[in-house]
């Protein structure tokens, strides 16, 4: 069972009962600053944690509620939100009235441009006028502006994952233009309730291609990415349904002039992730996931092609678990940084190998 002495602040999980929320319950439970005193669900209600989430049975005696997100912050410093996108933006308003920080994993705040919001999740948005309030949380570009923040917008798996492959390019004045990016993600990221693309019987013997050019972490990678430096960027982005559980990884293609060579790209990779604490820039071999399932690291990589034409490619690689750094643990993350707490805690585990 947990151990909540001494602990210096309450947070409360909205939408728990799902792999993202499990995932911030494991890291909670293990905080040494936080302590988790209510978890909301719709499902499960009444029943134990490890209904949901059997590997935390033992650890906890909290149990899933169905009651309104005011009553579940309430007393608390800070609610992580595991809701669906379009069930978030309806219930954040409340929290924001209650004053209570919010670190929130859908894309319901990501976006600051509302008809991208309202072209890629196809819905209106009931509260436009909080989208200015949430700071976008990827830690290695907006470290301070997320210290400074209330209400954080946590990014979404593609997007650190293809966003961390790039942003060394894009800082450097080498992202342009169009940008090609084919990336794998396990089946978790689809959610805990069965679906028939998902279902593990086709999903383990299979690679699919999904919402070719039109998935909705699109617009938030270019925002991200332009807001780094890059210049005129389109995205042609194609996710891959692969037969795994947990873990996404990302393959990009620039093209560049040809006088950018190895070590001017080892330079920028250096620059960009120097002092980062959960991103690992691998040059003796390529970034793969079971390197990083399981944890809250991140591992990123290049190749430089010849030059042809006066031009040349650079391939990025990165490679992440999509539920922790692409998800529920970069949520904690984010959570550290808004109480001013130590950024790694609960999150320094590495992953199991293999």
């Amino acid at each position: 069972m947990s151990d909540n002495r001494a602990k210096s602040f309450k947070a409360a999980i909205i939408g728990g009962s799902g792999y993202g929320g499990g995932e911030m319950m494991r890291r909670l439970l293990l905080h040494p600053n936080v302590e988790l005193v209510r978890v909301a669900s719709i499902d499960y209600v009444g029943e134990s944690v490890a209904a949901a989430h059997p590997n935390l049975t033992g650890l906890t005696e909290l149990r899933f509620e169905d009651i309104s997100p005011r009553d579940a912050a309430a007393g608390c410093d800070v609610a992580l939100l595991g809701l669906p996108h379009k069930v978030t933006a309806a219930k954040v308003p409340e929290l924001v009235e209650l004053g209570v920080k919010i670190v929130d994993m859908s894309g319901d705040f990501r976006l600051r441009d509302l008809d991208a919001y309202e072209r890629f999740y196809a819905t209106k948005h009931p509260c436009p006028e909080l989208l200015e309030q949430f700071v976008y949380g990827l830690p290695e570009l907006s470290r301070e502006r997320i210290r400074a923040a209330r209400y954080v917008a946590s990014p979404g798996c593609f997007a650190t994952t293809i966003e961390l492959a790039l942003l060394p390019l894009a800082k450097g004045g080498l992202l342009s233009g169009p940008v090609h990016v084919a990336a794998a993600t396990g089946s978790s990221g689809s959610g805990a309730v069965a679906k028939a693309g998902t279902h593990h019987p086709v999903r383990a013997v299979n690679l699919k291609a999904y919402k070719p050019l039109t998935h909705q972490h699109t617009p938030e990678i270019v925002q991200t990415l332009v807001a780094a430096g890059a210049r005129e960027l389109a995205l042609r982005f194609v996710p891959i349904s692969a037969p795994l559980s947990r873990g996404i990884l990302a393959t990009c293609f620039v093209e560049v002039d040809a006088a950018v060579d190895d070590a001017k790209v080892a330079g920028l990779f250096h620059d960009a992730y120097a002092g980062e604490p959960f991103v690992r820039v691998v040059t003796d071999r390529l970034p793969e996931v079971a390197a990083v399932s399981g944890s809250n690291y991140v591992e990123v990589g290049f190749a430089v092609g010849a030059a042809e034409r006066g031009r040349r490619t650079i391939t990025c690689f990165s490679a992440l678990d999509n539920l922790i750094k692409g998800g529920a643990g970069q949520a904690i993350q984010n959570m550290n940084l808004v109480l001013g707490v130590d950024e790694t805690a609960s999150l320094r585990d590495p992953g199991s190998w293999p």
